[in-house]
Protein backbone atom coordinates (compact mmCIF):
# COMPACT_ATOMS: atom_id res chain seq x y z
CA UNK A 1 0.00 0.00 0.00
CA UNK A 2 1.76 3.06 -0.84
CA UNK A 3 2.19 5.99 1.66
CA UNK A 4 -0.44 8.45 -0.40
CA UNK A 5 -3.20 5.82 0.26
CA UNK A 6 -2.27 5.41 3.64
CA UNK A 7 -2.39 9.13 4.54
CA UNK A 8 -6.00 9.60 2.31
CA UNK A 9 -7.30 6.44 4.54
CA UNK A 10 -6.10 7.86 8.26
CA UNK A 11 -7.18 11.56 7.06
CA UNK A 12 -11.09 9.90 6.53
CA UNK A 13 -11.04 8.47 9.66
CA UNK A 14 -10.29 11.71 11.79
CA UNK A 15 -12.96 13.18 9.65
CA UNK A 16 -15.34 10.69 10.41
CA UNK A 17 -14.64 10.72 14.02
CA UNK A 18 -14.54 14.23 13.82
CA UNK A 19 -17.88 14.25 12.10
CA UNK A 20 -19.52 11.61 14.89
CA UNK A 21 -17.60 13.67 17.83
CA UNK A 22 -21.21 15.91 18.52
CA UNK A 23 -22.99 12.89 18.88
CA UNK A 24 -20.75 11.19 20.65
CA UNK A 25 -20.32 13.66 23.30
CA UNK A 26 -23.84 14.14 23.64
CA UNK A 27 -24.30 10.62 24.36
CA UNK A 28 -21.67 10.25 26.77
CA UNK A 29 -22.21 13.67 28.39
CA UNK A 30 -22.74 12.47 32.53
CA UNK A 31 -19.62 10.70 31.65
CA UNK A 32 -17.14 13.06 30.56
CA UNK A 33 -18.57 15.65 33.04
CA UNK A 34 -17.63 13.23 36.07
CA UNK A 35 -13.99 12.66 34.96
CA UNK A 36 -13.75 15.76 33.87
CA UNK A 37 -14.74 16.95 37.70
CA UNK A 38 -12.44 13.88 39.35
CA UNK A 39 -9.39 15.79 37.06
CA UNK A 40 -9.85 19.09 38.72
CA UNK A 41 -10.94 17.81 42.17
CA UNK A 42 -7.29 15.93 41.94
CA UNK A 43 -5.35 18.89 40.55
CA UNK A 44 -6.85 20.93 43.25
CA UNK A 45 -5.93 18.17 46.25
CA UNK A 46 -3.03 17.78 44.83
CA UNK A 47 -2.36 21.72 45.03
CA UNK A 48 -3.68 21.93 48.15
CA UNK A 49 -1.47 19.31 49.78
CA UNK A 50 1.84 20.61 47.88
CA UNK A 51 1.15 24.35 49.56
CA UNK A 52 -0.01 22.77 52.67
CA UNK A 53 3.76 21.12 52.87
CA UNK A 54 5.85 24.36 52.03
CA UNK A 55 3.87 26.00 54.27
CA UNK A 56 4.16 23.79 56.91
CA UNK A 57 8.11 23.51 56.56
CA UNK A 58 8.24 27.25 55.97
CA UNK A 59 6.41 27.52 59.85
CA UNK A 60 8.94 24.80 60.78
CA UNK A 61 12.36 26.50 59.55
CA UNK A 62 10.71 30.03 61.39
CA UNK A 63 10.41 27.68 64.55
CA UNK A 64 13.77 27.05 64.49
CA UNK A 65 15.14 30.52 63.95
CA UNK A 66 13.32 31.29 66.56
CA UNK A 67 14.83 28.67 68.98
CA UNK A 68 18.28 29.66 67.62
CA UNK A 69 17.62 32.99 68.41
CA UNK A 70 16.83 32.52 72.16
CA UNK A 71 20.00 30.40 72.35
CA UNK A 72 22.26 32.75 70.95
CA UNK A 73 20.57 35.56 73.16
CA UNK A 74 21.41 33.55 76.36
CA UNK A 75 24.95 33.46 75.43
CA UNK A 76 25.43 36.92 74.28
CA UNK A 77 23.57 37.91 77.98
CA UNK A 78 26.02 35.71 79.33
CA UNK A 79 29.57 37.28 77.49
CA UNK A 80 28.11 40.90 78.62
CA UNK A 81 27.82 39.70 81.91
CA UNK A 82 31.59 38.68 81.72
CA UNK A 83 32.71 42.36 80.31
CA UNK A 84 30.63 44.12 83.70
CA UNK A 85 27.57 44.90 80.59
CA UNK A 86 23.82 44.03 81.56
CA UNK A 87 22.17 42.93 78.47
CA UNK A 88 19.40 40.77 80.12
CA UNK A 89 16.57 42.76 78.34
CA UNK A 90 17.51 41.57 75.03
CA UNK A 91 15.64 37.89 75.75
CA UNK A 92 12.12 39.38 75.66
CA UNK A 93 12.16 40.01 71.82
CA UNK A 94 12.88 35.86 71.22
CA UNK A 95 10.31 35.88 74.27
CA UNK A 96 7.58 37.64 72.28
CA UNK A 97 8.20 36.26 69.13
CA UNK A 98 7.44 32.71 70.58
CA UNK A 99 4.61 33.96 71.74
CA UNK A 100 3.28 35.28 68.63
CA UNK A 101 4.24 32.58 66.85
CA UNK A 102 2.19 30.09 69.23
CA UNK A 103 -1.07 32.07 68.23
CA UNK A 104 -0.38 31.99 64.61
CA UNK A 105 0.55 28.55 63.72
CA UNK A 106 -2.33 25.76 63.96
CA UNK A 107 0.24 22.94 64.98
CA UNK A 108 -0.53 22.29 68.73
CA UNK A 109 2.81 20.67 68.99
CA UNK A 110 4.65 23.77 68.33
CA UNK A 111 2.75 25.81 69.42
CA UNK A 112 2.73 24.50 73.31
CA UNK A 113 6.60 24.25 72.89
CA UNK A 114 6.62 27.76 71.42
CA UNK A 115 4.70 28.78 74.58
CA UNK A 116 6.95 26.64 77.11
CA UNK A 117 9.65 28.89 75.84
CA UNK A 118 8.14 31.83 76.13
CA UNK A 119 7.87 31.22 79.95
CA UNK A 120 11.35 29.49 79.84
CA UNK A 121 12.58 33.60 78.22
CA UNK A 122 10.39 35.17 80.60
CA UNK A 123 12.30 33.32 83.78
CA UNK A 124 15.54 33.54 82.38
CA UNK A 125 15.55 37.08 81.62
CA UNK A 126 14.92 37.74 85.92
CA UNK A 127 17.56 36.02 86.27
CA UNK A 128 19.98 37.23 84.81
CA UNK A 129 19.36 40.42 85.98
CA UNK A 130 22.12 42.14 88.13
CA UNK A 131 21.26 43.12 91.47
CA UNK A 132 18.08 42.74 93.00
CA UNK A 133 14.86 42.41 90.73
CA UNK A 134 11.57 44.63 92.29
CA UNK A 135 8.64 42.51 93.72
CA UNK A 136 6.60 44.36 91.34
CA UNK A 137 8.58 43.22 87.88
CA UNK A 138 9.26 40.12 89.37
CA UNK A 139 5.09 39.45 89.94
CA UNK A 140 4.52 40.91 86.77
CA UNK A 141 6.53 38.58 84.72
CA UNK A 142 6.30 35.61 86.85
CA UNK A 143 2.73 35.62 85.71
CA UNK A 144 3.53 36.55 82.49
CA UNK A 145 5.62 33.18 82.29
CA UNK A 146 2.68 31.11 84.53
CA UNK A 147 0.05 32.41 81.41
CA UNK A 148 1.96 30.85 79.17
CA UNK A 149 2.62 27.60 80.78
CA UNK A 150 -1.09 27.58 81.12
CA UNK A 151 -2.21 27.97 77.86
CA UNK A 152 -0.13 25.68 76.33
CA UNK A 153 -2.07 22.98 79.13
CA UNK A 154 -5.00 23.84 78.66
CA UNK A 155 -5.32 24.98 75.00
CA UNK A 156 -2.76 23.62 73.05
CA UNK A 157 -2.00 19.85 74.79
CA UNK A 158 -5.40 19.11 75.85
CA UNK A 159 -7.12 16.06 74.58
CA UNK A 160 -3.99 15.16 73.40
CA UNK A 161 -1.29 12.35 73.90
CA UNK A 162 2.10 14.52 74.27
CA UNK A 163 2.94 13.81 78.16
CA UNK A 164 6.66 15.18 77.85
CA UNK A 165 5.55 18.40 76.68
CA UNK A 166 2.84 18.64 79.31
CA UNK A 167 4.91 17.28 82.15
CA UNK A 168 7.70 20.16 81.24
CA UNK A 169 4.44 22.92 81.28
CA UNK A 170 3.58 21.16 84.83
CA UNK A 171 6.68 21.67 86.02
CA UNK A 172 7.15 24.88 85.14
CA UNK A 173 4.22 26.02 86.80
CA UNK A 174 5.73 24.41 89.92
CA UNK A 175 9.06 26.31 89.46
CA UNK A 176 7.02 30.01 88.65
CA UNK A 177 5.21 29.00 91.95
CA UNK A 178 8.89 28.76 94.22
CA UNK A 179 9.79 32.09 92.69
CA UNK A 180 7.25 33.75 93.71
CA UNK A 181 7.66 32.22 97.29
CA UNK A 182 4.68 30.02 97.20
CA UNK A 183 6.44 26.75 98.44
CA UNK A 184 3.71 25.16 99.31
CA UNK A 185 1.52 25.64 95.88
CA UNK A 186 5.01 23.88 94.29
CA UNK A 187 5.15 21.06 96.30
CA UNK A 188 1.66 20.34 95.46
CA UNK A 189 2.39 20.84 91.91
CA UNK A 190 5.36 18.60 92.15
CA UNK A 191 3.56 16.13 94.16
CA UNK A 192 0.88 15.73 91.24
CA UNK A 193 3.58 15.21 88.68
CA UNK A 194 5.57 12.26 90.47
CA UNK A 195 2.68 10.68 91.06
CA UNK A 196 1.13 10.86 87.48
CA UNK A 197 1.83 7.47 86.02
CA UNK A 198 1.52 9.25 82.45
CA UNK A 199 4.18 10.89 83.04
CA UNK A 200 7.16 8.38 83.64
CA UNK A 201 9.77 8.34 82.08
CA UNK A 202 10.09 12.10 81.05
CA UNK A 203 12.45 14.33 82.26
CA UNK A 204 9.95 16.36 84.28
CA UNK A 205 9.11 13.81 86.73
CA UNK A 206 12.72 13.32 87.89
CA UNK A 207 12.89 16.89 88.07
CA UNK A 208 10.16 17.20 90.37
CA UNK A 209 10.96 14.30 92.61
CA UNK A 210 14.36 16.29 92.63
CA UNK A 211 12.98 19.76 93.77
CA UNK A 212 11.01 17.81 96.62
CA UNK A 213 13.54 16.59 98.24
CA UNK A 214 15.39 19.83 97.95
CA UNK A 215 12.55 22.40 98.47
CA UNK A 216 13.56 22.92 101.83
CA UNK A 217 17.67 24.41 100.84
CA UNK A 218 15.68 27.10 98.60
CA UNK A 219 12.98 28.48 101.66
CA UNK A 220 15.93 30.01 103.79
CA UNK A 221 17.24 33.60 102.01
CA UNK A 222 21.56 32.86 101.58
CA UNK A 223 23.77 35.12 103.02
CA UNK A 224 27.08 35.12 102.13
CA UNK A 225 29.87 36.48 104.88
CA UNK A 226 31.75 39.30 104.47
CA UNK A 227 34.98 39.01 102.38
CA UNK A 228 38.12 39.25 104.61
CA UNK A 229 40.03 41.96 104.45
CA UNK A 230 43.22 41.28 101.85
CA UNK A 231 46.20 41.67 103.69
CA UNK A 232 48.32 44.89 104.19
CA UNK A 233 51.64 44.44 102.87
CA UNK A 234 54.15 45.64 104.60
CA UNK A 235 58.09 46.35 104.00
CA UNK A 236 60.48 45.44 106.14
CA UNK A 237 62.14 47.80 108.71
CA UNK A 238 65.58 49.15 108.08
CA UNK A 239 67.49 51.07 111.27
CA UNK A 240 69.64 53.88 110.34
CA UNK A 241 72.44 54.43 112.56
CA UNK A 242 74.37 57.69 113.03
CA UNK A 243 77.72 57.40 111.37
CA UNK A 244 80.50 57.10 113.24
CA UNK A 245 83.68 58.49 111.48
CA UNK A 246 85.83 56.87 114.18
CA UNK A 247 84.74 52.95 112.76
CA UNK A 248 85.24 51.33 109.28
CA UNK A 249 82.85 51.69 106.37
CA UNK A 250 81.10 48.54 106.86
CA UNK A 251 80.28 49.51 110.94
CA UNK A 252 78.08 51.98 109.26
CA UNK A 253 76.20 49.85 107.40
CA UNK A 254 72.22 49.83 107.57
CA UNK A 255 70.94 46.97 110.18
CA UNK A 256 67.91 45.23 109.02
CA UNK A 257 65.62 44.05 112.09
CA UNK A 258 64.31 41.01 110.46
CA UNK A 259 67.90 39.40 110.27
CA UNK A 260 68.87 37.11 113.40
CA UNK A 261 69.69 39.02 116.36
CA UNK A 262 72.46 36.61 117.39
CA UNK A 263 75.80 37.94 116.93
CA UNK A 264 77.72 36.19 114.59
CA UNK A 265 81.02 34.77 116.19
CA UNK A 266 84.24 36.01 115.65
CA UNK A 267 86.73 33.73 114.70
CA UNK A 268 90.64 34.41 116.17
CA UNK A 269 93.41 35.31 113.39
CA UNK A 270 95.69 33.17 112.59
CA UNK A 271 99.34 34.24 112.09
CA UNK A 272 99.90 33.77 108.44
CA UNK A 273 103.60 36.04 108.80
CA UNK A 274 106.64 34.08 107.68
CA UNK A 275 109.05 33.30 110.77
CA UNK A 276 112.02 35.62 110.88
CA UNK A 277 115.01 33.92 110.43
CA UNK A 278 116.75 36.71 113.26
CA UNK A 279 114.26 35.23 115.44
CA UNK A 280 114.88 32.39 117.39
CA UNK A 281 112.44 29.83 118.73
CA UNK A 282 112.77 28.51 122.21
Amino acid sequence: MKSEHRHELKTNELAEWLGNLPQWTKENLTTIIIILAVIVAAAAIYVRYSYRKSAAAQEQLEFTNLLNQLSASKVRVLNAQAQGTDLSFILIQPANSLGSFAQNTNNDRMAALALIKQAEALRTELHYRPGTVSKQDLTAQINQAKAAYTEAIQTRLKGTSNPSLTAAAEFGLGLCEEELGNFEEAQQIYQIIAANADFEGTVAIAAAKHRLETMADYKQKVIFKPAPAPPVATRPKIQIKPVDTNLPAEANLPVDVNQSSQTPKVLPETNTKAPDPNVSVE
